[in-house]
Parts: C-alpha cells; sequence; structure tokens
C-alpha cells in the first residue's frame, strides 16, 4: 500500500536507493506503531519527538512518517524546533542585552518556546472548520517568514511529528560548564555567559515541551566527528535542491557547527538511554540497530 508514496518521496527528497531499506525495515513498524499508539491517545493530539544530531536525517524522517501516516488516514502534521526561531532583531537584541553569540541561531534561548506551545495547542484543540498557521523561518533570509508565508492547517491534527537537534535533551550540570569545549567557547565565550544562558533555558519553557511528548525517538549518530561531515553534505544537497551556488563554505561550517558542539555531544551521551526508540546510525547513514526504553505514558 506504500510502494508508490515510498517511491515519489525516494526521488523528491534525492535519497539514495538504500534508504528503501531503512524504510521497509525500521520505519513501516514504526509507522504501525504510531498509528495504533494515537488510538490510545485518542481524543488527545499524539505528540511525536524526533531528536538528532545535524545532518542525521530528521527531517527527512518526520516527513516520511507524515505523508505514511497520511496514507492511513491519520492528520498528521511535521513541525521543526527550527520553524520558531525568534526574529532576526530579536535576537541581536538578545545579542545586545546577554551575549553576542545568541545573535546566532540555533541554540536554546533563541528560540519563541511560547509560541511553539500555544502552536502544539492550538492544533490539539482546533474546530473541524478552524485554520491553525504554522510558524516559518527562511534559512537564506535568516529571518521569520510573513504569515502569508506560511503553512496552514485546518481542524485538529492526530499526530505532531516534533523535531529538532536537542529535543527531548535535559540540562547540562553546572560542573561541566566551566570548562570552554571548543575554540569558540575559547575565544567567545571566556566567562561561559553563553553557555550557562543556553543551558538554563533547557531547564525553562522548552522542559513544558519535552514534557508533552508521548514518544521520543532518536536517531544516533556514530560520534561527533560524524556531524561535521554530514552537515556539510547536508549544504550539498541544499544547494543542489535549490540550484545556488550560496551557502556556506567549509570553514563557515567548522565555525557553526561549534556553536552546537556542546548539546550535540551531550545527547549523543545522556539521550540514548532516555528515549523510547534509538535508531542506530553507521557512517553511511543507514539505521543498523533499534533499542527501545521505557513504556510510552499515554494521557
Amino acid at each position: 500500500m506504500y510502494q508508490h508514496i515510498i517511491d515519489q518521496f525516494i526521488q523528491q527528497e534525492l535519497l539514495p536507493d538504500a534508504y528503501r531499506q531503512d524504510i521497509s525495515r525500521w520505519y513501516l513498524p514504526l509507522v504501525a506503531e504510531l498509528h495504533a499508539l494515537r488510538q490510545h491517545t485518542a481524543p488527545a493530539t499524539l505528540l511525536v519527538g524526533i531528536n538528532g544530531a545535524q545532518g542525521t536525517g530528521k527531517s527527512t524522517l518526520a516527513k516520511l512518517l507524515v505523508q505514511l501516516l497520511r496514507s492511513r488516514n491519520q492528520h498528521a502534521v511535521q513541525l521543526s524546533i527550527d520553524d520558531f526561531y525568534l526574529s532576526k532583531p530579536q535576537r541581536a537584541q538578545l545579542g545586545q542585552q546577554v551575549h553576542p553569540l545568541l545573535a546566532t541561531r540555533g541554540v536554546p534561548g533563541t528560540h519563541d518556546v511560547q509560541r511553539l506551545l500555544q502552536t502544539l495547542q492550538a492544533l490539539s484543540g482546533a474546530g473541524a472548520d478552524a485554520d491553525t498557521v504554522l510558524p516559518g523561518f527562511d534559512k537564506a533570509s535568516d529571518d521569520t517568514m510573513a504569515p502569508a508565508q506560511c503553512r496552514k492547517v485546518r481542524g485538529p491534527v492526530d499526530i505532531i511529528i516534533l523535531e529538532g537537534w536537542f529535543i527531548g535533551v535535559q540540562p547540562q550540570a553546572a560542573a561541566d560548564l566551566q570548562e570552554p569545549l571548543n575554540t569558540l567557547e575559547q575565544t567567545e565565550d571566556k566567562d561561559g555567559l553563553w553557555r550557562r544562558y543556553v543551558n538554563a533555558q533547557l531547564g525553562g519553557d522548552y522542559k513544558q515541551v519535552f514534557a508533552r511528548m508521548h514518544k521520543l525517538i532518536m536517531l544516533q549518530a556514530p560520534g561527533f566527528e560524524q556531524v561535521l561531515e554530514w552537515r556539510s553534505l547536508q549544504e550539498q544537497k541544499l544547494r543542489q535542491s535549490t540550484r545556488s551556488n550560496g551557502g556556506m563554505d567549509a570553514n563557515q561550517i567548522g565555525r557553526f557547527i561549534q556553536h552546537f558542539e556542546r548539546l550535540t555531544r551531550h545527547c549523543l551521551q545522556t539521550l540514548p538511554p532516555r528515549a523510547n526508540i534509538v535508531f542506530e546510525l553507521n557512517q553511511q547513514h543507514q539505521v543498523v540497530n533499534r533499542t527501545d526504553h521505557a513504556a510510552v505514558q499515554t494521557r
């Protein structure tokens, strides 16, 4: 029943044929599980989180799950934590008032978390004829999209797939923040103000989002060293899909990744035992193992 959807998806997303094996072996059973879980959470909307370092394929998986779930008559919607970045002026203000590194999007503290919570509530509580506007972010302009450019979803949603690189992670211990981790922290966050601020945000409103999740899925990279290579491939794919010569070069990507290194390593170390499902990836992006933890609590 899925063959046409899968064929079209592989073509549109420029995916290698090997991705079909992951779909067949790992992701189709996951679709069946989410479909069944939805029956237990109804009438509440099922919220599924997907965590994965940059380049692991979390947005691709989220998109695939939505398409396959819709084919099973589930009203499913994909959201990314990236959709809820603060605007460029708002981040510039943060950079002036708190720390210059907060002007760069990505880390906890650079999102409008209250708007994310409001959107989750609106999607689950909308009337049959009500439209919910889903915020969007234009990475090319590094700013939020105008409402007229954003997606709209009508009526209540059965399943929300929320993906992001630090979804579900808990704050680090204060002692772990004392020493700088990379060149960026050594030169631009010598006193640790930026990393302490970011860590504090994880213990704030983000916890409310993570607490709403019925299931947390992790795409586990082999290690942080692989993330830089995958992020570079991601940038190349973006240029191919947009037929653009823009984007970041190798040095820019290297510096950009350092903003995420601390929490990415923290996720890789602490999240696998806490996620409900962990898909372990090899260096070729293929899933080689699945591990399950903790019974899912319905609401």
